[in-house]
């Protein structure tokens, strides 16, 4: 069984925001981990080489397949900012109708720029997702 590619490594969180070259990108990370810690309670650890993600949870499918995860991350890509939200967004109706401007995929929020959403939304989004993983999983 194949082993999930993205793993916690030794790579230094502060040193990958401040690598960031867009300065509002920057800065818009900045403002998003601060929500993360707050949400999740957990310091920022390196997933990989370009996701910033808090807390892990242990995943296992009826296909046998499991393996551990983050609970709540993001990664400043060069097209979006994008914010994990592991439940996906159908438990998020009400939240995501008073967003802003993004795109989403399975569980991930694409954001242009911070200045784009509300970002108290954004907050109460990255928290409520948290607290349901929580609630679904045991996480660390």
């Amino acid at each position: 069984m194949a082993e999930n590619k993205t793993k916690v490594t030794k790579l230094s969180v502060t040193g990958f925001i401040n690598s960031i070259d867009d300065k509002q990108k920057r800065a818009d990370s900045r403002k998003v981990a601060a929500m993360m810690r707050k949400a999740t309670g957990k310091r920022a650890k390196m997933w990989g080489s370009s996701i910033v993600g808090y807390g892990t949870y242990h995943y296992k499918y009826e296909s046998g397949r499991e393996g551990d995860f983050m609970v709540t991350g993001f990664s400043p890509r060069k097209q979006a900012l994008t914010v994990y939200v592991m439940p996906g967004f159908s438990h998020f109706d009400k939240l995501m109708a008073k967003l802003g401007k993004y795109k989403t995929g399975k569980s991930c929020l694409y954001i242009k720029r911070l200045s784009d959403v509300d970002e108290k939304v954004l907050e109460r989004l990255i928290d409520s997702s948290v607290k349901h993983m929580r609630k679904k999983y045991e996480t660390w």
